[in-house]
């Protein structure tokens, strides 16, 4: 008996700074009301999926920082898309900035969340891998603040029990770095679901906007095959704020193969069937890591 899953990307197109939680709430749910329609069981959606990607602009203003992260989830804000997940019977997993109070003091993460097909949260990530800069780079066209914004997650990379497959998660950045999908592999992930919100242009390396694009979809594919996983990579797409960021929303096999694309930088579902039994193709015979791994040969890279 195959294990299958029908899984749905829903890439977001811009959402500019004025725009308010509620609109991009009722565009989250007409997607998740389209991927129901083509019999999704799940939905991913982009990292920051509610709000204008907000570490582009340097902000001092702690009250106005503030009003980006999310300090409960669910909230009333986005409350209607944990219902009609309940109500349509399908899960999803979404991005978002992340304000808490542990240890006595206020944190702030780039979080991302499975919420299961009864609308309940079933995992939490925090991203690990945080790009661009912490103090204010007058000469930039654009932050990155990324590192004065956010903390470096806390929590791992866990893998979650998920409708019956072991499901992991990371964020943008995260998927540049071979050893966030190998520790995911380790810990046993067959699906990871991956938001992103990517400039075509970085204005260090604006020499490299060509390939964009390329490098995404070759992090991406690269984790897939060498870990043997299905990966779902949700984008924030299109002209936000006067930027471009880059589209080429996916779904990847374990063999790297894409077998959906989004073709647009607009809000755009895509969806493709996928078979976790295919996973044994890569785990039992190319990379059978308790057969084949040698990790005391690998110790250069944690130390």
């Amino acid at each position: 008996m195959t294990r299958k899953m029908n899984l749905a990307v829903g890439q977001l197109g811009p959402i500019q700074r004025a725009d308010s939680r509620a609109s991009v709430v009722e565009r989250l749910c007409a997607m998740m009301h389209e991927a129901k329609g083509r019999g999704a069981e799940m939905i991913v959606f982009p990292e920051a999926a509610l709000t204008s990607f907000f570490p582009r602009w340097y902000i001092t203003d702690e009250e106005e920082l503030d009003s980006y992260f999310e300090k409960e989830m669910p909230n009333p804000s986005i409350q209607p898309l944990f219902d009609l997940a309940a109500r349509l019977g399908v899960g999803f997993n979404i991005g978002f900035g992340e304000l808490t109070w542990e240890g006595g003091r206020k944190r702030r993460f780039n979080t991302s969340i499975l919420v299961d097909r009864n609308g309940k949260v079933a995992g939490k990530y925090r991203k690990i891998h945080l790009p661009g800069h912490a103090e204010y780079e007058p000469d930039r066209p654009f932050q990155n603040l990324e590192k004065r914004y956010f903390e470096v997650g806390n929590l791992g990379f866990p893998v979650y029990e998920y409708e019956g497959h072991k499901v992991g998660m990371c964020i943008c950045n995260d998927r540049r770095w071979p050893e966030s999908w190998r520790v995911l592999g380790l810990n046993g992930a067959e699906l990871v679901c991956m938001g992103y919100n990517t400039p075509i242009t970085d204005p260090r390396t604006p020499q490299h906007s060509h390939l964009t694009s390329f490098h995404h979809l070759l992090s991406v594919q690269s984790g897939a095959y060498q870990n043997g996983m299905w990966v779902a990579a949700a984008a924030k797409a299109g002209t936000e704020e006067g930027w471009p960021l880059v589209g080429h929303s996916c779904i990847v096999a374990p063999t790297g193969e894409i077998v959906a694309m989004s073709n647009t930088v607009e809000d755009e579902v895509i969806t493709a069937t996928c078979d976790f039994d295919r996973i044994s193709d890569i785990r039992d015979h190319i990379f059978n890591f308790r057969a084949h791994r040698q990790p005391q040969n690998y110790k250069i890279i944690a130390e």
